[in-house]
């Protein structure tokens, strides 16, 4: 991913959204005109890291807090977010957590770097009732870096509407 390279199935638009190093709240927020809402799912202690959690979220300092979100402009539910998060570190800079990462983040103006890590095709029922379309459904997920320290590991999956304004793409599975 560090590479910038992508499948050629992604426009350019869709190559920024998934492999570019700004806040994709943001946007979302500048494609639709609409101010962005998160819908909190759950923020609970991961005493057992699942099998299908990122590898880098083993490099989170222990005891680890997982957030999981609903990324809304309007009614529409445009992506799905979970981050983990040492739990010391999710205290200090999640003290909304209704608002997104990136702002909770930047509101101090202290640097982080942002690494896109992985970038793949996810199925799931839960998200084909959320977005109501079939999947697959990109996906990538990244880490944020503060003073070269992993602070959080980020793995979000979009609804295919945004389609209306990143343009269509293939979302064969066997890509």
């Amino acid at each position: 991913m560090l590479s910038g390279t992508a499948p050629q199935q992604l426009s350019g638009a869709w190559k920024i959204m998934l492999l570019g190093d700004g806040s994709p709240t943001r946007h979302l927020s500048l494609l639709t005109g609409k101010q962005v809402k998160i819908k909190l799912i759950a923020m609970e202690s991961e005493n057992q890291l699942e099998d299908t959690a990122p590898i880098e979220v083993k490099e989170l300092e222990l005891p680890l807090l997982r957030r999981q979100v609903w990324i809304q402009c309007d009614s529409h539910t445009l992506a799905w977010a979970e981050s983990w998060w040492n739990k010391q570190e999710a205290e200090t800079h999640l003290k909304n957590k209704e608002q997104p990462i990136w702002e909770s983040l930047t509101k101090g103006r202290s640097e982080i770097f942002r690494e896109v890590d992985g970038l793949s095709l996810v199925n799931a029922l839960w998200l084909e009732n959320e977005f109501n379309f079939i999947g697959p459904f990109w996906s990538r997920h990244y880490r944020f870096f503060r003073n070269k320290k992993e602070l959080t590991v980020i793995r979000e999956v979009f609804n295919p509407a945004l389609e209306e304004w990143l343009g269509t793409t293939s979302r064969q599975s066997n890509h």
